[in-house]
């Protein structure tokens, strides 16, 4: 006889896998610690102190459960960008929001639409309720908003995922465009719109629409320009049904009150945020200038990461992102040919992009060596 779990279908035909693997897993892997952590977006220069304070005093409460109302991150959100608490949903990062808005919406057999190369972790949410992906590729080095709508029209789907700005490339849209584009979404569609990197865009990259706006969600996160991404903390913009129908299936006490409060005292630090987005700026630069320097193309970028056009194919480019890790200097690459022609290296202090700047042309001549 054979003991154990009894898996649906669906969950025994999936593959076992982690949609990125941690700067920690290849640390234990090589057998040494990384010089620069400058693979995962997230912000080297860290939460405010206001933010570092306030879950230094909650520590002490932290045997207490999170409000799982989210009353308290609700009302400063909602006092920070103009609406009402009635259309924020909080949760664990933009990931598991994601994760469940997939539940909310995708029965298996569902047809969901994204671009080919966009973040991965969507994909892992749709796979694991059993949704259909279907993908189209980047226009360029962006993602093409009209032609996921059109997918989604062809096939029915549920759920389009947009990324603006966009990870992996760095690239984005005028808000205005998404307003356009919004006119030929079909009816039952939602887009999905993952603004993690918001804080870094230009002025009006953001659609005119109000939140009530049932066509679409935006997505966003304290990860990035807030410096918490170890904190988990993600909020949902929508009309309220929408945001109401979250409590049918969300985790109610999955979120850490100390990071909820981290979050609603880093709201209140907008020089803060100024000089995170100032410091990016700066760091972009610099390593625009050392791709430069090698012969390399940086790629316009409004987030808090340049990827860098390596010149050849995916090949040279996992190459050179090797060869860069076997000199302690972490970073990643889009997965998705011809995005994977590039690398794509997050905004560092002055001493990580002083180590890029001396790897990365020791990692280049090992790369055309092979």
């Amino acid at each position: 006889m054979t003991h154990g779990p009894r898996y649906p279908a669906l969950i025994a035909s999936l593959p076992e896998t982690v949609p990125f693997v941690g700067p920690e897993v290849q640390e234990r892997s090589r057998g040494a610690p990384f010089v620069a952590r400058l693979g995962a977006n997230e912000s080297v220069f860290g939460p405010s102190p206001g933010a570092l304070a306030a879950m230094r005093a909650e520590a002490a409460e932290i045997w207490k459960y999170a409000d799982p109302t989210g009353h308290d991150l609700k009302a400063a959100l909602a006092a920070k960008l103009g609406c009402t608490p009635e259309n924020i949903v909080v949760g664990e990062g933009i990931d598991g929001l994601l994760g469940y808005l997939v539940r909310l919406l995708v029965a298996p057999g569902d047809a969901v639409v994204t671009s080919d190369g966009a973040y991965p972790t969507f994909n892992y949410h749709v796979a694991g309720y059993g949704g259909v992906l279907h993908k189209v590729p980047y226009a360029g080095d962006a993602e093409d908003l009209p032609a996921l709508i059109a997918k989604a029209t062809q096939v029915d789907a549920k759920l389009i995922y947009f990324a603006n700005p966009d990870n992996p490339m760095g690239s984005w849209c005028d808000g205005a465009a998404i307003v356009a584009a919004l006119d030929a979404l079909p009816q039952g569609t939602l887009l999905a719109l993952d603004e993690a990197y918001i804080e870094f865009a230009p002025t009006g990259t953001t659609p005119d629409l109000a939140f009530d706006d049932p066509r679409l969600i935006r997505l966003r996160t304290f990860s990035k320009g807030y410096g918490m991404a170890g904190a988990r903390v993600g909020y949902g913009l929508g009309a309220p049904a929408l945001i109401r129908a979250f409590d049918k299936i969300r985790n109610h006490f999955g979120m850490n009150r100390a990071a909820v409060a981290g979050a609603v005292a880093a709201l209140s630090d907008d020089a803060f945020l100024a000089d995170v987005v100032q410091r990016v700026t700066d760091a972009k630069t610099r390593i625009a200038a050392i791709a430069r320097d090698n012969g390399l193309t940086p790629l316009p970028s409004a987030t808090n990461f340049v990827t860098i056009d390596c010149g050849r194919d995916g090949a040279f480019a996992k190459a050179v992102l090797n060869a860069l890790i076997s000199q302690g200097i972490f970073v990643r690459m889009p997965f998705v040919a011809p995005q994977d022609r590039c690398i794509r290296i997050s905004a560092g202090l002055p001493a990580d992009l002083d180590a890029l700047a001396v790897a990365l042309p020791k990692a280049l001549k090992t790369a055309r060596g092979t």
